[in-house]
């Protein structure tokens, strides 16, 4: 079974986030715990805690049906003492709140090597954080998002995640998120049957799908292999449906959340009605 749904706003408090999954017909969905553009936050009261596990069970969306990511400030593969420190506490933050929260999974980008380190330097370094922070916090797995390349990002090949997730002790709490503008935009095409049946072989066989906890559902403005993260309306970018309709249509993709980053949020009740209709 597939379980759709959009990055929803948690403005109010985060027990509003699964109000706003319902209002828009999903069945899963995205939410920020915390400002995405701060390090600090105030703590989740209980009061919050309890209304969101409330809110949850009343949508009826499962805690394994939700994707919430971590602050864009975070760099877990920083070649500095210091910095690397930082993004690693706010990291820890970020999985305790999930683990408050009762929720399973925490999305975030593996970070940059800003140039003053090597590719693979940076890799290792972002395997060490996450299993410096597993070892500090419970349950929840820590879900890599494959990026678009820009700059000195990691994580836009199939082989970076594969590195990242080798170099986990604990491999049962590591997972990955394909955003699929990224994985087009980082140069895997999907824009027909035959290049999805490629790509995700591919990933399969680099990764693994047994490693696929989570997906972000989006159509690309940019061109195939541009390195550029702009996202678009399904159907409107250059991926076009086949590649949805081939992932709705794939038992490889069932079970996890399926997450709209689309850019406009006022159809994504249409949009996730489009999606389902894909289904054979």
């Amino acid at each position: 079974m597939k379980y759709i749904g959009a990055h929803v706003s948690a403005s109010g408090g985060v027990e509003n986030a699964p109000l706003n999954a319902e209002k828009i017909g999903a069945k899963a969905f995205a939410l920020f715990t915390k400002n995405q553009r701060q390090w600090k936050a105030k703590p989740l009261t209980e009061k919050s805690i309890n209304a969101f596990k409330e809110n949850l069970d009343k949508v009826g969306i499962a805690p394994e049906h939700v994707l919430p990511h971590d602050s864009y400030l975070i760099n877990l593969g920083h070649a500095e003492p210091e910095a690397l420190t930082k993004s690693r506490d706010a990291f820890l933050d970020e999985m305790q709140r999930c683990e408050q929260l009762g929720l399973k999974l925490l999305n975030f980008h593996p970070g940059a090597h800003l140039g003053k380190i090597s590719e693979e330097q940076s890799l290792a370094i972002v395997s060490e954080s996450i299993n410096v922070t597993l070892e500090q916090s419970n349950d929840v797995v820590a879900v890599i998002e494959n990026t678009a390349g820009q700059g000195t990002t990691l994580g836009y090949s199939f082989d970076h995640l594969a590195a990242i997730i080798d170099g986990v002790e604990d491999k049962s709490r590591v997972g990955v998120c394909l955003d699929t503008c990224h994985t087009f935009t980082a140069g895997y095409d999907l824009r027909t049957e035959e290049a999805c049946e490629k790509t995700f072989n591919e990933f399969d066989k680099l990764v693994g799908f047994k490693y696929l906890r989570g997906m972000h559902l989006n159509d690309s403005k940019p061109e195939l292999g541009s390195r550029v993260d702009r996202h678009h309306s399904l159907g409107m970018g250059h991926i076009g449906w086949e590649c949805f309709r081939y992932i709705m249509n794939n038992d490889n993709f069932n079970d996890i959340p399926m997450v709209l980053e689309t850019i406009d949020d006022t159809i994504w009740d249409q949009e996730i009605r489009e999606l389902y209709a894909l289904e054979a």
